[in-house]
């Protein structure tokens, strides 16, 4: 029994318009986490019990810990999830909702982490946001879904934060026989620590994080997502919050479907034909979802 499910896969009219070609979405918005994440945490938390884990700990407020309270309810395993002083009251309840014990602690998220560490014992699991090869093989499999599906994408289009998606994505491309396909990497102008790295040859971190696309807010990506950069075609884009933001009002009018702004940046960068991607046939975008998006906070970023 696999945690995650296997998600649709839709043709986009409204994004294939805006960029002159056929745009397929993979709909990780779907998934009964509410977000792709379940895919590799899914996988993680499943090898881990199999092994004989009491408990699972995790360090975020966001999707990754959503994900894993998820599987650790599934599974009957107990789940701490530790997070932040800026973690939403709506995503506090929603953890405490799947049944996970919620610990505030710390400004970041890199202070909530150090805690959910130290706290680890023999008898545990710590499942990592994003910085795990577990993690990027449990993602690789909707890149396996799509190409059973019968699109063998010419691009592919996705958010980047921590970098686990890229790396899980790349996975999945390799093991289809895609490894030369390009990956289009967006960020937001605030949370750009791909880029950053890139651009400086090296892996780097940038000083500070901001905007509204709190899910990419990683000051630095794992090493796996740089390294990438140098193996296979990986093209950094940015987007603005506000392009962010509109791509998710955009996406829900045109698909019913509510994304958080952190999925949004690579909806902008679709909406605003910010790549040369009219040349190619099939266009894949990972629509990675959102697990605290709500209408009444799309309406306040746009305030």
């Amino acid at each position: 029994m696999s945690l995650s499910i296997k998600t649709p896969l839709l043709e986009s009219l409204p994004l294939g318009r805006s960029i002159g070609t056929k745009v397929w979405m993979k709909m990780e918005a779907m998934q009964p986490s509410g977000s792709f994440k379940i895919r590799g945490v899914g996988f993680a938390c499943e090898q881990h019990h199999v092994r004989g884990a009491q408990r699972f700990i995790s360090s975020s407020g966001g999707n990754a810990g959503l994900a894993v309270a998820y599987a650790g309810r599934r599974l009957g395993v107990p789940v701490i999830v530790v997070v932040p002083e800026t973690t939403t009251q709506r995503a506090r309840s929603l953890l405490a909702l799947e049944g996970a014990e919620v610990i505030v602690h710390g400004k970041t998220w890199f202070e909530a982490n150090e805690l959910a560490r130290s706290m680890q014992t023999a008898a545990d699991a710590f499942i990592h946001p994003f910085d795990d090869p577990l993690l990027w093989t449990g993602h690789a499999s909707m890149i396996d879904e799509v190409v059973a599906d019968g699109i063998r994408p010419d691009a592919v289009v996705l958010s980047v934060g921590g970098g686990g998606l890229l790396a899980g994505v790349d996975e999945g491309l390799r093991r289809n026989d895609l490894g030369d396909v390009p990956v289009y990497a967006v960020e937001t102008e605030g949370t750009a620590s791909l880029n950053a790295s890139i651009s400086a040859g090296q892996l780097v971190e940038i000083p500070a994080v901001s905007g509204v696309a709190t899910s990419l807010a990683a000051k630095q990506v794992c090493r796996r997502a740089y390294e990438l950069s140098k193996e296979r075609p990986v093209i950094p884009v940015q987007v603005t919050d506000r392009e962010a933001v509109d791509a998710c009002s955009a996406f829900l009018n045109d698909h019913r479907i509510l994304v958080e702004p952190a999925c949004g940046a690579s909806l902008a960068a679709l909406y605003g034909n910010k790549m040369p991607l009219n040349k190619v046939s099939n266009v894949l975008v990972i629509v990675c979802g959102g697990s605290t998006a709500t209408v009444e906070s799309l309406l306040s970023f746009q305030g």
